[in-house]
């Protein structure tokens, strides 16, 4: 395999591993990645947590598609073909819906500040 067969290899896992594709990402990478971002900007106000936590959850999102899509591409392809305006459209979509479910989560009380689930 070549050098950069393996680096678009390594590029697309971690794409995967960041992207919704995977159906266990959320609970063991994402949503932890986003909730300790979350948690460092909420120490400067507490206000910054929930809009952190959508933001940071929502560019996990959008960095693992972006990866993956980029590391297939450089796999299956000669790599001369850019990420287009049409891809990088689907990835905000798909990254708006996760985001949507974050926000309900949110909203039915299931993800909180770390203080707040004492109360």
């Amino acid at each position: 395999m070549s050098k950069g067969k393996l680096k678009h290899g390594i590029v697309a896992t971690l794409g995967y591993l960041l992207s919704p594709f995977s159906w266990w990402n959320d609970l063991f990478v994402n949503i932890p990645l986003a909730y300790g971002t979350a948690f460092l900007a909420g120490l400067i106000s507490k206000n910054l947590f929930y809009p952190t936590m959508i933001i940071a959850y929502w560019l996990t999102n959008v960095i693992g598609l972006v990866l993956m899509h980029h590391g297939v591409k450089g796999l299956i392809s000669d790599g001369k073909k850019k990420y287009g305006r049409e891809e990088l459209i689907k990835d905000f979509i798909f990254s708006i819906l996760y985001t949507l479910i974050i926000v309900l989560l949110i909203l039915v009380g299931w993800l909180k500040f770390p203080t707040g689930y004492n109360n």
